[in-house]
């Protein structure tokens, strides 16, 4: 569903990402972990389009994402760390406008924003203005905005952000079932209880490599560590910077 084959992206001389190889296959919940300035926003800002690889190549659902890119949006959402909204829309015009972009109903827009506005809790702000909702209120309309279309992959990076316990539960309660009934989910945290609960298969990037890639369990044991997946982390990342 998601293949990375190959991928560099330089930024001058700084190498962000290095020949990087990853196949996540359809349905699976992958879910990449990194210190930060590992790669990993990067590597994902590649595979939804918004940057350019220097060599290599980046294919969702079959298209290659930069021969075509509006086949690649037609099956794929995605969430960054801070979504931008448009301040002067409520989160139902917001809904509204989203699913317009995808040419669904208004009836099957409303229906579904229904929905998924009872379970994220935004029942309360649908008529409020976006520029006045808490950040963790507007990450819950990004996501939901995301969902709205039904996408075969959803990629989304730190979706528990400012969120609370209850709508944190929920964020991951929706897309344990979206990815249970076939989406394929490429998630970016580093909030290791979170890829613990969730992931199918763990990648670990650093220094803009692959540096390890499973379960939980598989990561422990390629680390030598059976008890925590924290002490796997820490043991896979400790390569002395170059």
């Amino acid at each position: 569903m998601i293949e990375i084959q190959n991928l560099t992206r330089r930024f001058g001389d700084l190498i962000a990402v290095d020949d990087l190889s990853l196949t996540i296959p359809r349905g699976e919940f992958f879910v990449v972990l990194g210190p930060n300035a590992a790669g990993k926003t990067t590597t994902i800002k590649t595979i939804v389009g918004l940057i350019r690889p220097t060599s290599g190549k980046v294919s969702v659902s079959g298209f290659d994402v930069q021969e075509h890119p509006l086949e690649v949006r037609r099956r794929m959402a995605y969430v960054p760390d801070f979504p931008f909204l448009y301040d002067k829309l409520t989160p139902w015009e917001f809904l509204r406008f989203t699913g317009q972009l995808f040419r669904i109903p208004d009836s099957e827009i409303a229906r579904r924003t229904k929905v998924l506005a009872e379970r994220f809790g935004l029942e309360p702000f649908m008529e409020k203005m976006i520029e006045g909702l808490s950040h963790g209120t507007r990450q819950r309309t990004a996501i939901v905005a995301a969902l709205l279309h039904e996408p075969e992959v959803f990629v989304i990076d730190e979706p528990m952000v400012g969120l609370d316990p209850a709508n944190a539960r929920a964020v991951k309660d929706v897309l344990k079932e979206r990815n249970r009934a076939g989406m394929t989910v490429f998630l970016s945290t580093h909030q290791l209880a979170v890829a613990e609960e969730l992931a199918d298969r763990i990648g670990i990037i650093h220094q803009g490599k692959l540096v390890a890639s499973g379960t939980a369990a598989d990561l422990k044991n390629q680390s030598g560590t059976s008890r925590h997946l924290e002490e796997a982390f820490l043991s896979l990342t400790a390569t002395t910077e170059p």
